[in-house]
């Protein structure tokens, strides 16, 4: 791995670096082995640094790399010409640094969806979530749709990542309260005090959460569905009750 980059550009796509980059893009199976994963854009790149990542390489359209080869490289378009190789970070449960006092915490069971699980890191960076924990994950943490999604999010909001029985050990020994989102045997959000030390967990949008989270909850809570579709996408309903906790817990009590 090459941390310096040579001034020399690269010009053909059949390079073994670039072809490298490619390949990160594509596979998760590769950035799980290697522990390597691609960020494009400047303001991503810089935000990745800013929050700790190690860049092992840099590519820059027309210093180190023609446009044929960063077309070639690029997942998206209009990423100012950067594209860079960085570190994976650990997203153990033992990694994570909760506030003291009454932490507020995201819980995805199986998020299948990489745009979803980006979005909702989006909204929990936006609404000051002390953490997301992903359970039983369905996709990887560098997968570029997340990235892109969560506008940098996934490289700022402390982020665990377990099986579901780890989560709900976690939160008990911690006496976090466990709300599960769900449309039966439910209080509507707005009804319910998210004050305290909390943890909202959420399911895939097809099958919901599992039994076992069902019997761990402390309380259950639902957004009111008014429409004949009885479904939100998993990211808006994420925004929905983060916003609710932040609502009350910035409420001063008259």
């Amino acid at each position: 791995m090459h941390s310096n980059m040579e001034e020399t550009i690269i010009t053909s796509v059949q390079n073994a670096r670039i072809k490298h980059v490619v390949a990160l893009q594509q596979k998760s199976s590769l950035r799980r082995e290697e522990g390597l994963f691609v960020v494009e854009g400047q303001r991503e790149i810089e935000h990745c640094r800013a929050c700790g990542y190690e860049i092992v390489e840099e590519y820059v359209l027309n210093k180190n790399v023609t446009p044929q080869v960063y077309e070639k490289m690029a997942y998206r378009g209009s990423t100012e010409g950067m594209i860079a190789v960085a570190k994976c970070k650990e997203h153990s449960l033992a990694a994570l640094t909760l506030s003291p006092s009454h932490p507020l915490i995201i819980v995805l069971e199986s998020v299948e969806k990489p745009g979803n699980l980006g979005a909702v890191l989006r909204s929990a960076e936006a609404s000051g979530v002390d953490a997301v924990i992903v359970c039983d994950p369905l996709t990887d943490m560098y997968n570029p749709n997340l990235i892109r999604a969560s506008i940098g999010g996934v490289f700022s909001v402390p982020t665990a990542v377990c099986t579901s029985q780890e989560c709900i050990a976690f939160l008990k020994e911690r006496g976090i309260k466990i709300l599960t989102a769900q449309l039966q045997d439910s209080y509507e959000y707005y009804d319910y005090d998210m004050r305290p030390a909390t943890a909202i967990v959420m399911g895939t949008e097809s099958t919901g959460l599992t039994d076992q989270w069902r019997q761990a909850a402390d309380a259950h809570i639902r957004i009111p569905m008014l429409g004949r579709l009885d479904s939100l996408n998993v990211s808006v309903s994420a925004a929905i009750l983060m916003y609710e906790a932040l609502r009350q817990r910035r409420t001063v009590k008259k």
